[in-house]
This record gives C-alpha cells, sequence and structure tokens, in this order.
C-alpha cells in the first residue's frame, strides 16, 4: 500500500524583492526555519511579523530575584519572552501560572514553550484575565513569590491585519483580544454618542483633538458611512484634523490615530477596570516578600499603577515601592522601537 504523501504547498507570491503583506512573509512568519534571516531583521531594529520582542527582561529578572522552587505568575503570557526567562530562572523547580486572553496567540504560544522543554510540571497556561488572579489562587491554593504584567499589546497582534489594531494597515476594525467575545471597535463607535466618544479619546488616550474626532464621527453615522475598518477611522481621523496648518497636519494626524486606536482597544477590552481589579487584588495573591513588576506604555496606565502602589505602602501592605519608574536603556530602543513607551513599576508584599 502507498504511502500518501502531503501535497507541495507553495509559499505566497509577491510583487517585488521583498514581501509586504503580514501574509506573504513567509520567513519571518517561520522564525524556527528561518532564523538565521529573522535574527538580521532583529539586529537592524526591526519587529519580524508575527513575532514579539520581549522589553526589559534582564531588569525585570533582576527584580524579581526568582529562585528555584518558587511560585510565580505571568499576567500577560503574550509571545511567551518573558515567561521563558522566569522559568529557565526556576531550573526546573518551581511553576509558573501563564494567563492571557487571546485564544488565537495563547495556543501558539503555549506549543512554542512546549517543544522547548516546558512540560505541565512546571508550567501552566490559563485562558483567564488577570482581573481574575485571585481565583487561580483559589484553584492552586499556592500565592505567588512573584507575578510579572506586561501590559502592552503584543506585536504579533499589532502585526496581523485581521485583528485590527493597526491603522497602518487595512483590515477589520475589531481592536478586542479575544475576537470571540464583546463587540468589536466598529460596533462601539455605533453605539457611542458624541459625548461619550469625546470622553472615551480623552480619559483612554488623552487625545487632545477628542472632540472634532468625535464630531467627525457622528458625522459620517449621519451620512451613513459605516467606519467598519482600519483605513476608515483613519480617513475618518484624517478628514477631523484637516483644519490644521498643512505642516503640521502629518504628524498630528499619525499621533492622533494612535492616540484613537488605543482609546477604542482600551475601551472594547475594558483593560482600565482589568487593571483596577489586578491592582487591589495583588495584595491577597502574593506571598509575603512576594514581588510584583509592571510594564505600562501610556501615561494612563502608569498613573493607575503608581497611584495603588503608593496607596497600598501607606497602609503597610507593601514593604518598598518602586520611588520612580525604570526606563529601558537606550541600546535596548534602538534594537526595538517599541520599547521607547515603556515604563516599569514594582512593589515588595510585607512579610505580614
Amino acid at each position: 500500500m502507498e504511502e500518501q504523501q502531503t501535497p507541495h504547498k507553495r509559499r505566497v507570491r509577491y510583487s517585488g524583492t521583498h514581501p509586504k503583506r503580514f501574509e506573504e512573509k513567509y520567513k519571518e512568519l517561520n522564525p524556527e526555519k528561518y532564523a538565521e534571516d529573522v535574527q538580521r531583521i532583529i539586529d537592524k531594529g526591526h519587529t519580524p511579523a508575527g513575532m514579539h520582542i520581549s522589553i526589559m527582561v534582564q531588569e525585570i529578572l533582576d527584580f524579581l530575584q526568582i529562585q528555584p522552587g518558587q511560585t510565580g505568575l505571568d499576567c500577560t503570557l503574550g509571545y511567551g519572552g518573558h515567561t521563558r526567562a522566569m522559568l529557565e530562572k526556576l531550573q526546573g523547580n518551581g511553576h509558573i501560572y501563564g494567563l492571557d486572553v487571546d485564544p488565537i496567540e495563547s495556543v501558539k504560544t503555549e506549543k512554542r514553550l512546549r517543544d522547548a522543554g516546558f512540560g505541565e510540571d512546571i508550567f501552566t497556561v490559563r485562558l483567564q484575565n488577570f482581573a481574575d488572579i485571585d481565583k487561580v489562587v483559589k484553584d492552586t491554593g499556592k500565592k505567588f513569590d512573584f507575578i510579572l504584567a506586561d501590559l502592552g499589546v503584543s506585536s504579533m497582534q499589532i502585526d496581523n491585519p485581521e485583528r485590527g489594531f493597526s491603522y497602518k494597515v487595512d483590515g477589520p476594525l475589531d481592536l478586542r483580544l479575544n475576537p470571540q467575545t464583546g463587540v468589536s471597535g466598529a460596533e462601539r463607535l455605533l453605539e457611542l454618542n458624541r459625548q461619550e466618544l469625546t470622553h472615551m479619546f480623552i480619559e483612554n488616550a488623552d487625545e487632545p483633538y477628542a472632540e472634532q474626532i468625535a464630531n467627525n464621527i457622528m458625522k459620517w453615522r449621519y451620512m451613513c458611512k459605516p467606519i467598519e475598518t482600519t483605513t476608515h477611522l483613519r480617513d475618518c481621523i484624517t478628514e477631523a484634523l484637516a483644519f490644521l496648518p498643512k505642516y503640521e497636519q502629518k504628524e498630528s494626524i499619525k499621533k492622533s490615530c494612535q492616540r484613537c486606536f488605543q482609546a477604542i482597544r482600551i475601551d472594547v477590552n475594558g483593560e482600565f477596570d482589568a487593571l483596577y481589579s489586578l491592582m487591589e487584588k495583588l495584595p491577597e495573591v502574593l506571598a509575603p516578600n512576594g514581588r510584583v513588576a509592571i510594564l505600562t506604555f501610556h501615561s494612563g496606565e502608569d498613573r493607575l499603577v503608581k497611584k495603588a502602589f503608593q496607596t497600598f505602602y501607606r497602609q503597610g501592605v507593601y514593604s518598598d515601592v518602586a520611588r520612580d519608574v525604570i526606563r529601558p536603556s537606550a541600546e535596548e530602543c534602538v534594537r526595538n522601537s517599541r520599547a521607547k513607551s515603556t515604563k516599569m513599576r514594582w512593589a515588595i508584599k510585607s512579610e505580614n
């Protein structure tokens, strides 16, 4: 009996000398197979498509002081770079739980880490929001010696046009971390009124032209011009800022697009509510002398984390907290431009 052979599948063809579209970047999307090509891209300071370069890994490890036998939690598993570095510090003895709400990327990351040798005896993945970290402790019966929360959106989510996180490429205006639940960004823009839109852009992203952009979104709605894609929203923002002097428009439109996409993403995923819950529950899930590090990427997140840490410090819940933010080195920012806005804060649980 002849063995059935898997039919050869040709790679996606593209015009020109280099692939431009996400799905055409066959080398970047297969880092294990094309490791040298991918490394060259990283060495040039770029993030390969479908990958994520973890930020401030050494600074995190220096603070957490992970020891073999400890129990830890990565609140945002993502691509798994931070998780892997922390698992290596356990030297095969201990356990780390990795949480993520993304059912698409978490499966890929779990396989990647399993293939690297981290079995179920040392590593557990849970499809769960970090707002419910108390449920992890309830299920396991063990508090955490160290916790990490990287609040940034992973590069593989940003780069994939089907996820709708970036204004730079055309795709559905989704922006959900879990596309299987809740409403998309496009649906959310239909639900909110003018005042609510303005408030969202200011509260979630400090958008200086929030009122003008909200007005134009409402205008498009009245004209029956649905904002269903990332390009639609970018065009709507561009039109709203047409009153600016020509020499200001390009940079202002770019920054407003970044802020508005961020604001909608925070809204549809309930990110501030989840962060409030995380900060409130951290003291009850940390073991005595347990350490927590949090990476933030915009001022709203950083203010919330700073205030919560300081409040619990004054109450004696934490024995020490970061007085100032820790930032990535200049060298890291050159290697990874997406690290530039990162701020790290930390706290240490009291012994009592």
